[in-house]
């Protein structure tokens, strides 16, 4: 891990990025609705999006995943439709580990190639690369066209009599027959045949999955025998593990820079403490991102599983969820960090991502500007990670109705769309605001300054912090459930950092406690010239523990000031 750079990590979803089709229409197919290319992200794009401040970015939906598009004209077997979820399908139903997914390609034979270049490309823009690492599951119809030389396909030697044996890759429901409660047949002429049922992706461990079940998904099989008590097989080293192993090497091996590894807690920590140091040896900065939702496995995850980084969502993004929209007080923020326990600095913060609700959507805030507090706070207050997804910094309403999911506040994952604001930001590839609105180049505005301060600053970037909120409680002109403060500092640069949840503007006066200034080790001065680093605008405050430091703050917004000692 490099400590001198804050990461700041722009998810995009692969194949919406680029589709320029203005007339989408609900469950659209590929050729009514178009889909977005690798080759979209020229050069011009990819300097745009390292403008906005982003270190790395993560492709996500690289991997060939089952899908409804038909692709045997290029040797690769089509899926059934009722397995598929969308018309374009899940790019967490993984179909192929070893195969760039078809959609993505301008050409699709040369779609690995096509891969490698967009990697080179935006290392030459100054960004790293992650993609998805998706080892919970795989697609029912999994099977390999390009499986390399020396290597078996998954289930291959598999002896599905048994409901688990340590040597399968599968779990089997033995003499059973797959009975999804979904349409079995879809637009088939045939109904979905699957003998015998194979387990289901979310720990479903038996052969009638439903609609809100992954049944698009099969679970494979690390050594765990779910059905009797949970034991574990891990000697000899399972099968499953070494074909995992071998498929993070060759992805790793196409000088990518890190995974997000979907559903991590739901692989035995034990594979991730036997693989990540294998993959580490050969590529010592390649950088493992945990998507775990259970805070009593963290450090877990992190000191035995070898993770650099883990997804924090239950913690700082529920809670900057709920104190935006309402529903908690501010103080909730400092209980949200204190409950870490000292693994702050490895948590990824974020306020959207491909799995939940657009800020500006009616299931969330309503309004991009109501976020502007929670998004200083969730990018400044540690040297963590910071992921941004794509149409965020625009305000993206994710309130279309587009396929499988129906109007559910997010961005389809599973179906051939384009994304508002990121088409009008593209512009066909010019990206010269042209279409933009005034009050997304404004929102843009903001999210571009705020993520390059994060290494502009080396407060932010490396500094330590410390939470104002304890001597602010009951303050006077402080309300603890709609303001927030904190301080950051770095050699002899501090930042004092406010911000209002409230609509209304507010004259805050904040207490900053001794023990602060022995903390930070700053010295006490009735003034110092601050300078806003949002605003630029320059003001005078003081610093002492006997008098509060009055500021005005605007409502859903915020001041970083800085001090040079």
């Amino acid at each position: 891990m490099n400590n001198e750079k804050k990461l700041i990590i722009y998810q995009v979803f692969t194949r919406l990025f680029g589709n320029n089709n203005n007339h989408c229409i609900n469950n659209g197919d590929i050729v009514q609705n178009g889909c977005g290319k690798m080759a979209d992200f020229t050069v011009k794009a990819l300097g745009e999006i390292q403008k906005l401040g982003a270190t790395h970015i993560w492709y996500t939906g690289i991997i060939e995943h089952a899908t409804q598009t038909d692709y045997r004209r290029y040797n690769i077997r089509p899926d059934h439709p009722a397995i598929v979820k969308g018309k374009a399908g899940s790019p967490y139903a993984i179909k192929d580990y070893y195969d760039v997914d078809p959609d993505l390609a301008s050409d699709v034979p040369g779609r690995m190639k096509e891969f490698e270049n967009l990697v080179n490309r935006t290392h030459r823009a100054g960004l790293k690369v992650i993609i998805d690492f998706v080892p919970n599951h795989v697609a029912r119809q999994y099977h390999s066209d390009v499986q390399p030389d020396g290597t078996v396909e998954l289930g291959a030697n598999d002896d599905p009599k048994y409901a688990f044996s340590p040597y399968n890759n599968f779990y089997y429901i033995p003499q059973s027959e797959l009975h999804g409660q979904f349409d079995m047949k879809g637009s088939a002429a045939e109904s979905y045949h699957e003998r015998p049922a194979k387990a289901t992706g979310n720990n479903r461990f038996d052969a009638y999955p439903n609609i809100n079940d992954w049944y698009e998904t099969v679970k494979l099989n690390y050594g765990v025998d779910y059905l009797n008590g949970g034991t574990c097989h891990f000697s000899p080293t399972p099968d499953t593990w070494i074909k995992m192993l071998d498929i993070l090497l060759f992805w790793a091996s196409k000088g990518i820079d890190g995974f997000r590894c979907d559903m991590a807690e739901m692989i035995p920590v034990e594979f991730w403490e036997w693989a990540v140091p294998q993959v580490k040896e050969k590529y010592p900065d390649l950088i493992f991102i945990a998507e775990v939702y259970n805070p009593n496995e963290y450090k877990n995850y992190l000191f035995r599983g070898k993770f650099d980084y883990l997804y924090d969502k239950v913690g700082l993004y529920d809670t900057l969820r709920n104190v935006t929209c309402g529903y908690e007080s501010a103080t909730a923020i400092t209980r949200s960090w204190q409950s870490l326990g000292g693994i702050e600095k490895r948590m990824l913060n974020f306020l959207e991502n491909h799995d939940e609700q657009r800020i500006a959507s009616d299931f969330f805030a309503g309004d991009p500007r109501k976020a502007i507090p929670a998004l200083i706070v969730s990018t400044c207050m540690n040297t963590n990670p910071m992921m941004i997804y794509f149409g965020q910094e625009f305000g993206e309403l994710g309130m279309d109705s587009e396929g499988f999911s129906g109007r559910d506040g997010r961005t389809t994952i599973f179906d051939y769309w384009s994304v508002d604001t990121i088409r009008r930001w593209r512009n066909g590839g010019k990206f010269d605001g042209k279409m933009l609105t005034k009050e997304q180049k404004h929102l843009y505005g903001i999210y571009q300054k705020l993520l390059n301060l994060c290494n502009e600053e080396k407060a932010i970037a490396q500094g330590v912090f410390f939470d104002l909120m304890y001597a602010n409680v009951d303050g006077w002109r402080f309300n603890e459930h709609k303001q927030y403060a904190f301080m950051r500092k770095y050699k002899n640069e501090v930042l004092l950092i406010a911000v209002n949840f409230d609509a209304q503007p507010v004259e805050i006066a904040i207490n900053i406690p001794s023990h602060a200034f022995d903390f930070l080790q700053i010295p006490q001065i009735d003034t110092y010239k601050a300078t806003d680093l949002l605003s630029g605008k320059t003001e005078n405050i003081s610093l002492l523990p006997y008098k509060p430091t009055e500021l005005p703050l605007q409502g859903y917004n915020g001041k970083i000031l800085k001090l040079t000692l």
